[in-house]
């Protein structure tokens, strides 16, 4: 009986033991899943703040983008609003220019009544009064002295331009094609800048015309307003332009600006 009773114990304990390993190896092996959930959470974790750094880091990346493009755009707003008034304060300058050439224009076609259509013309181009005078009434051939009645013209002129100072004066000699040669005068290049010359230095000494607001230039034969090959188109050749404009120092100082 004895025997049998611990024979009976032994395979209790042995199936004791069975047990207990079973569990121990279950035990391990929930304890190696469990490990191994573990380290895959943690990675997933770490990727997962990764991701958020990154986005985190686009988004402020993209916000201060953002804030650059916006301050461009004010900048660009702020330019164009500014280049609106700009053109708006030279659109008030011109077409107040333009009303001084206009009246200029009629003042001087009043006051020049007097002379024939072929020896003085008026004409308004590019916001600029030009006085054209022909060289019979001016001058005699080859000669750079104003002549009487070119005188009288030029008194009518000066008188208006002397009060009217914010008018500048530019005086162009032009000639036709025909050479000269002379002991006073080269070509008919020196020829036109000596008359534009003398007419300068009539409106400045006799007229008061301030010399700041005189140009003398010679254009020759190289800007003809008709045909050489014609007596006609060559004596419309023959003239000399005093062209006026109303200063443009407010426009170049609001370019300038």
């Amino acid at each position: 009986i004895v025997c049998s009773e611990l024979e009976l114990r032994e395979a209790e304990n042995a199936t004791l033991k069975n047990d207990l390993t079973e569990m121990t190896k279950m035990h391990n092996d929930v304890r190696n899943q469990y490990n191994d959930q573990l380290a895959a959470n943690r990675e997933l974790e770490e990727k997962y703040n990764t991701l958020i750094d990154n986005s985190l880091s686009r988004t402020e990346q993209l916000n201060q983008a953002l804030m650059a493009k916006s301050g461009e755009l004010d900048r660009k707003e702020k330019m164009l609003s500014e280049r609106e008034e700009t053109l708006k304060e030279m659109q008030k300058i011109i077409a107040r220019q333009d009303s001084i050439t206009s009246r200029l224009n009629n003042i001087l076609h009043n006051a020049l009544l007097g002379f024939n259509p072929d020896e003085l013309s008026l004409e308004i181009k590019n916001g600029k009064v030009y006085v054209s005078m022909s060289d019979k009434l001016l001058f005699s051939s080859g000669s750079a002295t104003v002549e009487s009645k070119g005188r009288e013209a030029l008194k009518v002129l000066g008188d208006v331009l002397d009060k009217n100072t914010d008018i500048d004066i530019l005086v162009e000699g032009h000639t036709d094609n025909v050479p000269i040669k002379t002991a006073v005068y080269k070509d008919n290049w020196d020829l036109s800048v000596a008359r534009a010359t003398s007419i300068v230095r009539i409106l400045s000494a006799d007229y008061n015309i301030a010399p700041t607001r005189l140009t003398a230039s010679g254009r020759g034969e190289f800007f003809p307003k008709a045909d050489n090959a014609t007596a006609e188109g060559r004596a419309r050749n023959r003239r000399t332009e005093i062209v006026l404009s109303p200063k443009l120092e407010e426009i170049m100082q609001l370019l300038t600006n």
